[in-house]
């Protein structure tokens, strides 16, 4: 009985093992992590330093980067600020993530399996358009 538990219990960390090895789930906890971390980092660029140049451009003082209208404040400048933060995180995650990932996968060999799938493709269609057309010369034959 005991010996049946520890099985199962190896065969489900084996399983985990396995799941958790496979290329997908580890990069993207990955580009979830490193992403996150990127976010924190732009976002916090953003207040220190974009924020305050908007509103000196637009006109620094208390009024710089809003404006009122019946009392109610507009500050456009956040929205700026948040636009060109969402700009640098994509880029950063792109350049910092997809990229090296993209370059460790083409050293790896991992392109060339997509390539490959790519000829076999091509050579099956060409051998489907080869039977069409034998199988219709057959057809005009008859």
């Amino acid at each position: 009985m005991l010996t049946f538990w520890c099985e199962t219990l190896f065969a489900m960390f084996k399983g985990f093992k396995d799941f958790v090895m496979r290329g997908n789930v580890v990069e993207l906890a990955v580009a979830v992590v490193m992403g996150a971390a990127v976010a924190a980092l732009v976002e916090s660029f953003g207040a220190a330093f974009i924020d305050p140049l908007i509103k000196l451009v637009t006109g620094g003082g208390e009024m710089g980067g809003e404006f009122i209208v019946n009392g109610v404040t507009f500050e456009y400048s956040l929205f700026i600020n948040g636009l060109i933060t969402f700009v640098l995180t994509a880029a950063a995650v792109y350049f910092v993530v997809v990229l090296p990932m993209n370059k460790l996968s083409e050293r790896l060999g991992f392109a060339k399996e997509e390539e490959a799938d790519a000829e076999e493709i091509t050579l099956l269609r060409e051998i489907r358009d080869e039977l069409r057309r034998t199988k219709s010369s057959e057809s005009v034959t008859s």
